[in-house]
Formats: structure tokens, sequence, C-alpha cells
């Protein structure tokens, strides 16, 4: 049974100071627009380039009144280390990066993605995880993103924003359990443990890849859970489908009391996987693969399974 309750006050793990706004991992448009003049509000709109019209440019043309903008893709959420992109970088970067959009620790952040397609999602779950690794439980995702802010006529902002300072952003804690390594990722097939593809079925069925990956396929023995099943197309923008999740659950069969790692191919799709798994499901032992099927198949050791013409198989990685 799915427990979430969309506007319901979250309770937090931390103890939150009393000023602090409490809020549950995925809000709507009407309780942000009830909570803008909340002094410990925060909203970071995170529309880049991999957005259909998503850019610095489109926030300083439209924009939800008093939300500042960082880039998903340059403002440093994720970087490349040993040619393997989309990793999480260290946490000193974090910080600065956090910081320098004036959140602290007290901070109530709601992540605004586009909202103008599946794939956008996975920008503000990437920033969430992001923040959650890091100790800060006080975050959310607007439902619907900026598109579905427009959908609904509430007030739009245009020009250049008003400045704002920058903070002081510490680490309370690096919840490594959160983060799964390529050796775990290899621990856990020994394991049983679930293994979460939330790419497109074609590129599960090793029929299409991605650049940065370089070999078609999947882990052997992981599971299909496509991450723009997750998302409804309303009008033109994209809301969550919470009412259909537990199907989707069902149909990978995936037990929420279960180890699980959910991974795609550099650590995006694979965000929207592993919020609504954790968040909205409330699986109780779920991590990301932020290196996912770039930095599995950048050795030639690790085995990768495909689909042709109905046919599973497995093949060794070739030199």
């Amino acid at each position: 049974m799915i427990r979430f309750f969309v506007g319901a006050l979250f309770a937090l793990g931390l103890t939150a100071p009393a000023h602090a706004l409490e809020m549950t991992p995925l809000v709507d448009a009407q309780w942000l627009n009830d909570h803008l003049d909340n002094e410990a509000l925060v909203i970071l709109d995170v529309r880049s380039s991999i957005d259909n019209g998503g850019d610095e440019d489109s926030f300083i043309e439209a924009r939800i009144p008093g939300s500042r903008y960082t880039s998903y893709t340059h403002a440093g959420w994720r970087e490349t280390r040993d040619s393997v992109a989309g990793l999480m970088p260290e946490v000193g970067k974090l910080e600065s990066l956090i910081g320098s959009v004036g959140v602290d620790n007290d901070s109530a952040v709601v992540i605004v993605p586009a909202g103008t397609g599946a794939t956008d999602f996975g920008s503000a779950a990437r920033v969430y995880w992001t923040l959650k690794v890091l100790g800060h439980d006080n975050v959310a995702i607007l439902n619907g993103g900026f598109s579905g802010w427009q959908q609904q006529g509430f007030e739009v902002a245009s020009g250049e924003p008003a400045s704002f300072d920058a903070a002081e952003f510490k680490a309370i804690t690096l919840r490594e359990e959160l983060i799964a390594s390529t050796e775990d990722v290899e621990a856990a097939r020994d394991t049983q443990a679930q293994l979460v593809d939330a790419r497109p079925a074609d590129y599960f069925a090793g029929d299409t890849t991605s650049p940065a990956v370089r070999v078609a396929g999947t882990i052997p023995g992981a599971r299909s859970l496509p991450h723009q099943t997750h998302l409804n197309n309303q009008s033109g923008a994209y809301y969550l489908d919470i009412d259909g999740l537990q199907s989707r659950i069902n149909a990978a069969d995936l037990d929420s009391r279960e180890r699980t790692i959910a991974f795609c191919n550099t650590g995006h799709w694979a965000a929207t996987d592993w919020f609504v798994l954790s968040e909205v499901a409330n699986f109780s032992n779920i991590a990301m693969y932020d290196g996912s099927m770039a930095a599995w198949t950048i050795s030639d050791s690790r085995p990768v399974q495909f689909a042709r013409e109905g046919i599973k198989q497995v093949r060794e990685l070739l030199n």
C-alpha cells in the first residue's frame, strides 16, 4: 500500500528549527503558492538544455516569483570522472554549490523541473537525491514543474531576478546507504537484491544505446521499471502518476522490503525511479547507482544481458 498524502505535513527524521517549513516530498502548485512568503522557503528552478526549451534565458523570461536558478546540467550537480559521466561530485563541491544558491541547513527547498516532458522530472529528482544524501531532509519537488504552475494560472514573474545572498551549507551526514557503487551492484547480484533499470524498454532490451555507455543491454537479472511510465501528460504539463504506481511496482515484481538499487545510463532517469520507490512507495532500503551503465560497461569484465527477437541472452563484454 502506498502511503502518500500530497500537501500534508511530513514528519522529519531530524529535529527542525521552529521557523522551518515542513513539507511532503512532492508538493503541488497550490501548496507552493500558499507558502511563497515563508522566509525559510528556497525555490530552486533546475531547468536546463535537456528540457523542452529550458535554460536560464527561459527562467529570466518566466518563472515562479522569488525562485532562484541553478542549471542542472552546467552548475555542477553531476560530474565526469575517469571517463564516467553523471557521478556525484565530492561533498565539498556540493556544499559550495548549494550554498551559492542561498540554501543553508535551515532552508526548506522546493525543486522546480521544467514539467514539459517525462525526462524533466529526473533533473529535480537527482538534485533532491543529492540533498538527501547530504542529510538535508527538508526538500520537495513541485509536481508538474513550472509548466504545471503556469497551466494552473498562478502568478509568473519575468525580467532579471532579485539578487540574494549566498549561504553556508554543510552536509549533516553522508548517507552512504543511498549511494550504490559498482562494487555494491556486483555484490547485489550475488545476494539477489533487486536491480531496477529505469531506462525505456528499448534500452533495457539492448535495441538502443546511450553514447555514454560502451555496450548495449542491461545488468543481468535487472527488472525493468521505465522512468517515463511514472509521468502523465496533462494538457502539456507532466505530473507524477501516484495512482498507478503500485500496479507498476507489482508488474516489475518488486518487494518494498528488499534491498533495491535503481540505475539507468548516467544516474538521471534512475533518480526518478529512486524518488518514486523511496519517497512515495516507501521502499525501506533503496539506493541509486549514479555511475549506472556508463560505469558498469567501462570495464570488459562485467556481463551485460540483452534481448533480441524475444530471446534473452547473456554475453560477456569483449575486449
